[in-house]
């Protein structure tokens, strides 16, 4: 058998397949730098509708998607749990953009599916709601172990990540389909595409495997009929749900702000099922590619765990 694999034939098998496969991966750097940096971004309003609903709109990527949409011209529905800092923000946007209208809904997205749909219905109603961002989204209070994990914080997290997400999602879609145009942008994880395990957080990044497939479905159901779904895949932002979870104290040339991250996310809407926007996360993407999938579930436990006698110091 081994004299076989001396073979030309073999050899030049094998030799085909290993350069198709640097082909292929060429191709996409190629096509991620020309979306990113030389494919002229969509008109949003013009391309989608007047309005767009951001949940978790208050603090981080959320409260940044809210600026960088209002800067586009779009008037917004924000949603976040917090009405003082519903306030606050559209009180912000307003000083910045005094033409942008704007709606505050305060609403747990815990609280279950069809609560949710019928209370964002109530408020959609009428409107030209032609961008979602589904941004909501929480994790454990701290590093555990899944045995550690009680039920209440289990099952919120699911709920706000999986539920919170369907639900925005069911109460907007219809107008999109009688409008036959519309963009869903659902924000996922790292911890669940880039990298292959999300150890002393499973459920968290269960979820957010969820969302990708979730939003790779809604793709292809409904791209024929005018409206664009797109998972959008950060990894490491300088927020304070980052903060709790990684060994990140603030930005970096591979950790951006907020800010920076959301400049380079919304250029990306409308363009590809799933996308890594910021070019700093795209690179530790590629990165990872090369790296055994040990190496790097070994390196997210240890990171856990660092984290975790960290939090638990505190106590």
């Amino acid at each position: 058998m081994l004299l076989a694999f001396k073979d030309p034939l073999w050899i030049s098998f094998f030799y085909y397949i290993g350069l198709l496969h640097i082909v292929m991966n060429f191709v996409s750097v190629l096509k991620w730098v020309f979306i990113a940096f030389l494919k002229p971004a969509k008109d949003l309003k013009k391309s989608y509708g007047s309005w767009a609903l951001v949940t978790g709109s208050t603090d981080g990527i959320g409260k940044a998607f809210a600026f960088q949409l209002a800067s586009k011209g779009l008037n917004l529905v924000l949603v976040s749990r917090s009405s003082l800092k519903l306030d606050l923000v559209s009180t912000e946007i307003k000083q910045r953009f005094p033409h942008i209208e704007i709606i505050t809904m305060a609403i747990d997205l815990s609280e279950g599916m069809s609560y949710i749909t019928k209370e964002i219905e109530r408020v959609v109603e009428g409107l030209d709601v032609g961008v979602l961002v589904n941004n909501v989204g929480i994790s454990y209070p701290k590093p555990m172990y899944f045995h550690e994990v009680s039920e209440e914080v289990w099952m919120k997290v699911i709920r706000v990540n999986v539920e919170g997400t369907m639900g925005v999602t069911k109460a907007v879609l219809p107008g999109m389909l009688k409008r036959r145009k519309g963009a869903i942008v659902n924000i996922g994880s790292g911890a669940s595409v880039v990298v292959p395990s999300h150890p002393l957080y499973a459920i968290y990044g269960a979820t957010k495997s969820y969302i990708d497939r979730f939003s790779r479905s809604l793709h292809v159901e409904y791209k024929h009929l005018g409206i664009d779904v797109q998972c959008q895949v950060p990894l490491y932002v300088a927020t304070s749900m980052v903060s709790k979870v990684a060994l990140v104290k603030g930005s970096s040339l591979f950790v951006p702000t907020a800010e920076d991250y959301v400049a380079a996310a919304v250029r990306r809407i409308g363009f590809e099922a799933r996308c890594c926007p910021y070019w700093a996360h795209y690179l530790q993407w590629c990165a990872t590619s090369f790296v055994p999938k040990g190496y790097l579930d070994a390196w997210r436990l240890s990171v856990g765990i660092q984290r975790r006698a960290n939090s638990w110091s505190f106590l």
